[in-house]
């Protein structure tokens, strides 16, 4: 299967199938969390620009921005085609929502007196295995 992505990526889409199904789902989520993010600070610098005096390094960084999201997002699709290439992508257990949970929230624990609230984000601890600019999977 051969795949030619529209923006530089880190990564092959045989490089992607190569990957452990975790691995893959893993990013996917990870860039799907980086993806909202950015679209907020999109909305708020577009207010910002429609309220005050066009600022254009502002205007600068929405344009980034947009590259930064086209790239994502074709990444999210390369790495939904690494599963669907590996069988797993029609399979519930490895589904990968368009909205992701990025947070779990379980009930108040005791422990030796004191209560706890546990809160677990999937992004925590996670270094996105290398070093490009946008924290992607770097081979």
């Amino acid at each position: 299967m051969e795949y030619q992505p529209r923006y530089t990526q880190p990564f092959t889409l045989t490089e992607a199938i190569g990957l452990d199904v975790s691995v893959i789902t893993d990013e996917i989520a990870r860039l799907h969390n980086s993806l909202k993010h950015l679209r907020e600070t999109q909305d708020m610098l577009r207010e910002y620009q429609l309220t005050e005096e066009p600022d254009p390094e502002i205007r600068k960084a929405l344009e980034e921005n947009e590259v930064v999201i086209g790239s994502q997002t074709e990444r999210i699709s390369i790495l939904k085609m690494a599963l669907k290439e590996k069988g797993v992508l029609d399979n519930r257990h490895y589904e990968v929502p368009d909205t992701p949970i990025t947070a779990s929230t379980e009930p108040s624990i005791e422990r030796e007196g004191t209560r706890t609230h546990n809160t677990t984000n999937l992004m925590d601890g996670y270094d996105g295995m290398g070093g490009d600019e946008d924290g992607g999977i770097h081979l």
